[in-house]
């Protein structure tokens, strides 16, 4: 075999494809999710505020503002750590911020009684947690948020939990300012989202490692495969 064929093979090999697939249906997912929580009407979590209150003062669209913001948490975060964060943290914030302006564009409805917001708030949080254990068990690489917050607690050695609560009480309010959408659903999406991606997370790195390690092992005895008919042939 040719030694730019077995570079392609390595490149695109089983493995990197299934991680690839669900990357990518975790990020379209959580963007759902977000979507929904927009759709609500009664409030959305902090960073949603940020990008609704830009939207609502700059124009463009919250899809676009998701991607803009996110570009300069990557530079923070680049300059901090003095060290490019992973390809997967760029596909994050163009896939993320794409698939909300997609979302909302193919739901364009908004709840009218009150309860159907709840509902529609909480199940649009969960569906996000749950893409977002999706694409974080793929280990492709996590958002720019998730990166400025650990460049900072690796850099700074402040604590995780703090630097998130400065970061979003920091976002909440500029968003707010903004005329962003602060409201029971700001309140519910902070004590809902921690716990429900916390279960999402474990679960999906739980069962994407064991279908990695199935791939795995079935790349390796193919190898073996290959490495007897060519004994037996020699």
């Amino acid at each position: 075999m040719k030694k730019g064929s077995r570079l392609l093979l390595k490149i695109f090999n089983l493995e990197l494809l299934v991680k690839s697939l669900i990357y990518l249906a975790g990020i379209c997912v959580m963007s759902f999710g977000i979507a929904l929580t927009i759709q609500a009407g009664i409030g959305v979590a902090p960073w949603d505020v940020l990008h609704i209150g830009l939207y609502k003062q700059f124009g463009l669209t919250i899809g676009t503002w998701n991607i803009i913001v996110g570009i300069i948490i990557l530079a923070a975060s680049a300059v901090i750590v003095k060290k490019f964060p992973k390809p997967g943290a760029y596909f994050n914030l163009i896939f993320v911020g794409v698939f909300i302006d997609l979302f909302l564009f193919l739901l364009p409805f908004s709840p009218s009684f009150f309860i159907t917001k709840i509902i529609v708030l909480i199940a649009g949080l969960i569906i996000m947690a749950t893409g977002m254990g999706m694409y974080i068990s793929a280990g492709v690489g996590t958002g720019p948020r998730d990166s400025l917050m650990m460049a900072l607690h690796l850099k700074k050695g402040w604590k995780v939990q703090n630097v998130r609560l400065v970061m979003e009480i920091s976002v909440l309010v500029a968003g707010w300012l903004m005329g962003g959408p602060v409201h029971i659903g700001t309140v519910i999406a902070g004590l809902l989202t921690g716990h429900a991606s916390g279960i999402s997370i474990s679960y999906f790195y739980k069962h994407t490692n064991r279908l990695i390690n199935v791939i795995q092992k079935y790349e390796k005895k193919k190898e073996q495969m290959k490495g007897n008919k060519k004994e037996i042939v020699m």
